[in-house]
Order: structure tokens, then sequence, then C-alpha cells
């Protein structure tokens, strides 16, 4: 007896199907596999932390105009602000919201919604950029911040002018500073204030800008001399009052070095002008003849403190001057530029060519 057709399968047939349903096991495995992987990388992207920084440190950020999502994204990431850029911007999408541009306080590890809500609305706090240009008195300073930041000018001014002590714990520079004045330590630059801040933390702030511009000084040229600190500060003052041009600070500090050096006096007008009345343009006979001691044509050695509020340049040329013989300057160029001479002979022909530039 035959066997009939159907009774039992094709061998071949049944090892091809068994093949075709491993391979698409497989497949479907793969997939998942894939689907999974980058299910996971996703969320990985979306929840690491990108910049680890503990939690609740205040973060000043200003936000350029015309920043991207993007952009804002990465550098609040970068500061600690949000954990996720990415996840940010998702969010950030997602609310619909337009980020703003302007300057915002702000803390480490804030919820992506309160940064998008903060970030959404005008800046509540208001900055003021208040430059400071090298030379400028105390007085200068008080008003300038006055004018611009909206500080009491009287609370300011007094501050400056005479109330050292109150810092000096901190900064021992200024214990005996002349007159309690802070002149010579308000560093200049440019400050970028919050409306709102009080003048003691105003000055705080010049002072720790000395601090960190003076710790770079070599000071051994100067001590080498006996000159101190503040002797310093008090020549980089004068340079900036009596120099038209920064090359030149080197050098006139020189003819002040050797000055000292030859117990001569400094005859400098403008130590003068600090200690007339305000918008004098020359000075009168009497004004010669104050016994100030700031009048360095009455008194010899330096003046009691300084003139003006240095910068780093001056600073520097007043710490290590030029090797110079020179004990005259005069004012000869209409750009500012100087003669120097060593003998009077030689200062009184360079008179001359002052007063044929500028007349009498």
């Amino acid at each position: 007896m035959t066997d009939g057709p159907g009774m039992f399968s094709d061998p071949v047939k049944a090892k091809s199907s068994s093949k075709g349903g491993k391979i698409a096991l497989i497949v479907v495995l793969v997939v998942a596999a894939v689907v999974l992987i980058a299910g996971a990388t996703g969320w990985w992207l979306l929840t690491r932390t990108e910049h680890p920084t503990a939690a609740g440190q205040y973060v000043q950020l200003r936000l350029p105009q015309g920043a991207s999502t993007d952009q804002i994204a990465r550098m609040l990431s970068s500061y600690g602000v949000i954990r996720n850029s990415l996840r940010f911007q998702l969010d950030a999408k997602l609310s619909k919201k337009a980020l703003r541009s302007g300057t915002y306080d702000l803390t480490t590890g804030m919820p992506d919604d309160l940064v998008i809500k903060t970030l959404s609305s005008a800046p509540v706090v208001t900055y003021v950029d208040v430059p400071i240009p090298e030379g400028f008195t105390a007085k200068q300073v008080a008003r300038r911040f006055a004018a611009r930041v909206g500080v009491s000018e009287d609370e300011m001014l007094s501050l400056v002018t005479s109330d050292a002590p109150q810092f000096a714990a901190k900064h021992p520079y200024l214990q005996g500073a002349a007159g309690d004045s802070l002149e010579g330590y308000l560093y200049p630059a440019t400050y970028r204030i919050k409306k709102g801040t009080k003048p003691a933390a105003i000055v705080e702030l010049m002072l720790e800008k000395f601090d960190a511009a003076s710790a770079g000084l070599d000071l051994s040229y100067a001590k080498s001399k006996n000159l101190t600190l503040s002797d310093v500060v008090i020549i980089a003052s004068i340079l900036e009052r009596e120099a038209k041009l920064a090359k030149d600070y080197p050098t006139i500090a020189s003819v002040i070095y050797n000055r000292l050096h030859a117990r001569m006096r400094l005859g400098l007008d403008s130590t003068i002008f600090y200690i007339v009345p305000e918008g004098t343009a020359t000075l009168s006979k009497s004004d010669i003849w104050n016994m100030s001691p700031y009048n360095t044509y009455r008194h010899a050695g330096l003046p009691p403190g300084p003139i003006s509020n240095p910068g780093i340049e001056a600073l520097t040329a007043a710490s290590h001057p030029s090797n110079t013989k020179y004990l005259y300057y005069v004012l000869t160029g209409k750009d500012g530029s100087q003669t120097f001479t060593v003998t009077y002979p030689e200062f009184l022909q360079a008179v001359k060519k002052y007063h044929a530039v500028f007349g009498n």
C-alpha cells in the first residue's frame, strides 16, 4: 500500500519555514534592541546632569540680544542653572514662551519651568555700567557713581574721602591713610553695578579690584629705595596727572625717583592742582606759595597721599621706573610728548621749546 498525497509534510518546506521564523524573530529582537537602546540613550541625553554643580549658588547671567534657545540653554547649563540643555530646549519649546535678552539673577539647580518663567519676563534687576577712568580723583569717582547708579553723592563722597578706617581691617594698606581718604585705591575700571547697591558695597568692590591689580606688582625695586606700596601708589597717582601719554610713565617715574634720591623738591604742578578749587586752569603765585603738605614746591619728598586713582600701567611704572639720570621734564609736543633733561640749562632750553609750541 502506497502513501497517499498529503499524508506527511515535505521535510524541505518544514525546514525552510523554521528557518524563516528564526530570522523573523532575530529581526524583531534586533529592532526591539535598537529601539530600547535608542530610547535609553535619548532618556539619558534628556535627563543627565551636564555640569554637576551644588544647588542654590548665586549666578548672574547676561543673555545677549539675538541669542538662540540652544545658545541660552548651553549657557544656563554651563553655569549649572539647569541640569540639561536638551531638556530645557524641549521644555522651552513646549511652553511657547519667548526667552528675552538681559541680565538676570539666578541660582544653580533651578527647575526648568521657573527659569523659563524668569527669562520670558523683563529682567527685574537693573544693572548700570559705570566706567571709572584712570586718574579720576575720589571726588570724581563719587560723583560718577551718584550720577550713574543713583546712590547718595554725599554718602559716597564721605566714604571715599574720610572713611578709610571702615575698610582698613580687610585692606591693611589703608591704615594711616592721609586724611582717612581712599584716594589712590579706588581702582579704575568699568563696574557693572546693580541698581540699589549700597555705597559701601561699591567701595568694597573697587578696593577688591585694587587688591587684585596690586597683587601682581613687583615692589622689590621700590623697597630697595625704602619706598612702600603706599609710596608707589602716590607716585602712580602723580603719573596719571603729570603724563599725557602712558609711554612716558616709566621715564617720569625715574625723574621722581632721581629727585627723591638727590633730596630735591619734586616741584610738581599736579600736586598743587589737587588742593586748589576744581576747575582751576592756571596756578597763581599764592597757589605756589600755599604751605599745604601737598605743595611739592614748598615741601621735600612725596605728598602725604595720592592725588588721583591710578591704573595698572601707572602702578607698574611707579614700582619699576626707567633707569635714567633725568631730573627734569617739560611738555613740548602737542601730542602730549615730553622732553627730558639731566641739567637745568637743558631744562631751560626745553622750556623755550614749550613756549615755541604753545605760546606764552
